[in-house]
């Protein structure tokens, strides 16, 4: 009788421990790459990466010296060899790592982990977003965005409505989770003003007026620094759009800093300039330029501003942070101009125009929007600008923004928006901006937010919206020092989770029509932003959805 009962409770433990062998495999990740110091799978499938230009020597996430991978933000890059063994197809999957960001940046910050193929707009990409020299406003800042596609679009914009009075949405700019406007009111009794979207309703949106900051007819730029909201003012000239001038007197060139309700801060002026254009921050410090006027102004706290000067005496527009120094487009020219803190340098003339506008980094490179050719370059190098290709007949090609893989730029005289699907090719979305009887119509701002790209236009003074393929965005500044993302592709939603917290979510969806098989390799610290700039950690590749308890497991340890 003993013998049987002990041959029972034999067979019982037996079981109890192949089922919980079965449970610990089925928990097991696909690959796991703990980045000290070397690129081997630790997940014991043999899944090693191949290693380019990755620092080994940095500090881990316990301060530990060799405990993590350092990307130098310009070639640093770790490849799957195996496509096939990362493609979860129409399948769920999870993947996590540690990151390390600096507070002061003198770069964009890139992708984390990405998996995408651009000619087909499918896969799916992990990146801390900096949408820089979105014409006037960097309107992405240090935001995380998590997103999948399979060659999927909306075919209609949404619609959400007009900001006020407003003629012209001149800046869209994403912080502290939610999404401002800065626009042009040219009545002799109006002014610019800031608004703050305030969600979606029934009629697309509707938004919170947070008041006029000067007395001039715009509010030209929106800026995030040091956590906190500042707005630039212009008296923008509308002969330019070929519209009436507008009969407010008041001269702009004023910087404000963000209160709340409507309340605003003076922070000074940028020396006799009447407007500005664009805001930028390089090396922990806040930058602006004049428009109309020659300029390049520092912001030394209070009401203080150094003038940088330009290159030659040009006068100079957007403003993008790349790869060490800010680079400006140019109005009396289509130059492009690099300050590196100290010194400036003159870039070339971009092909056969007469102005640069807009600056995006998207798949490591910089590009520029020009006119009146409506054309983007791609920089490769002081002197040489290679052809990306013109945007149908358009004249100008303006804003450029990165979103969910892929780039969009937006277009005058008929207010479009454009995709770049390679080489030269761009593909039009269509337009924006319908308004009869005007000689332009401009796509001129552009953001990404809660997973969508959003566009605001002249005149009809209307932001809006298209969703491609589906994506989740933090639409907060990323804190610097190391944070543990997740992003989670269930059967039918995505998740997104900062520090074991889940901070966004998508919309439903059917897992039948988000395939996401391609045959580009899985690469970590680079994708179709840019090279990673910071430190990357114990990255886990699962072939399933983490719950938000696993997540947070992963995130305390």
């Amino acid at each position: 009788m003993k013998a049987c009962r002990l041959k029972k409770c034999g067979a019982v433990v037996w079981c109890l421990v192949i089922g919980w062998s079965a449970v610990l495999i089925a928990q097991q990740p696909v690959a796991r790459w703990k980045l000290v110091g070397d690129a081997q799978d630790s997940a014991g499938n043999g899944q090693h990466l191949q290693v380019q230009a990755v620092d080994w020597n940095v500090k881990g996430p316990r301060g530990q010296a060799g405990g993590a991978a350092g990307f130098n933000g310009r070639d640093s890059l770790l490849t799957a060899s195996s496509p096939q063994q990362f493609n979860p197809g129409r399948r769920a999957f999870s993947v996590s790592a540690w990151v390390h960001t600096e507070a002061v940046l003198d770069d964009v910050l890139g992708d984390v982990i990405s998996k995408f193929d651009p000619r087909r707009r499918t896969g799916f990409e992990l990146s801390i977003k900096n949408n820089v020299g979105v014409t006037n406003t960097s309107a992405n800042y240090r935001q995380v965005h998590f997103g999948i596609d399979s060659g999927q679009l909306e075919s209609a914009w949404t619609d959400h409505g007009r900001p006020g009075n407003n003629m012209y949405v001149f800046s869209l700019l994403v912080h502290r989770g939610q999404m401002y406007a800065g626009t042009c009111e040219p009545g002799i009794d109006e002014a610019g003003h800031v608004y703050r979207f305030d969600g979606t309703d029934a009629d697309g949106g509707r938004w919170v007026d947070l008041g006029m900051p000067d007395r001039c007819n715009a509010v030209s730029t929106l800026c995030s620094f040091n956590g906190e909201l500042y707005a630039g003012t212009s008296k923008y000239r509308l002969g330019g759009s070929s519209l009436p001038e507008s009969p407010n007197p008041h001269p702009g060139g004023n910087v404000f800093r963000y209160l709340g309700g409507q309340e605003w801060e003076h922070c000074g002026k940028l020396g006799a300039a009447e407007s500005i254009y664009g805001t930028v921050v390089f090396r922990g410090q806040l930058y602006a330029s004049a428009l109309y006027s020659p300029g390049l102004f520092r912001y030394e706290g209070g009401t203080r501003w150094t003038d940088c000067g330009t290159f030659a005496g040009k006068r100079v527009e957007a403003l993008a942070v790349y790869n060490g120094a800010i680079y400006a487009s140019g109005f009396d020219e289509a130059g492009v101009y690099r300050y590196d803190g100290t010194d400036w340098e003159h870039l070339g003339v971009v092909g056969e125009n007469t102005q640069t506008y807009g600056f995006a980094v998207y798949q490591g490179s910089l590009y520029v929007s020009t006119w009146p050719t409506g054309s983007v370059y791609r920089f490769a190098g002081p002197e040489r600008w290679e052809f990306a290709g013109r945007l149908a007949m358009e004249k100008e090609a303006m804003p450029l923004a990165v979103y969910n893989g892929m780039l969009y730029s937006g277009t005058l005289p008929l207010g479009g928006v454009f995709r770049y699907d390679g080489e030269t090719q761009w593909t039009s979305l269509g337009r924006v901006d319908s308004t009869p009887d005007v000689r332009y119509r401009r796509a001129w701002s552009m953001a990404v937010f809660q997973g969508r790209l959003y566009v605001g236009a002249l005149p009809s003074g209307q932001v809006k919206s298209i969703s491609a393929g589906k994506s989740v965005t933090f639409d907060r500044e990323l804190p610097a020092g190391w944070v543990h993302l997740a992003a989670v592709r269930a059967s039918d939603q995505l998740r997104l989770f900062v520090n074991g917290r889940q901070v966004a979510h998508s919309d439903r969806f059917r897992s039948v029509d988000y395939d996401l098989s391609n045959d580009v390799p899985l690469q970590i610290g680079r994708g179709q932003h840019d090279y990673f700039n910071g430190r990357i950690s114990d990255v886990h590749f699962y072939d399933r959805a983490l719950s938000a308890d696993e997540i947070a497991r992963l995130a305390r340890r």
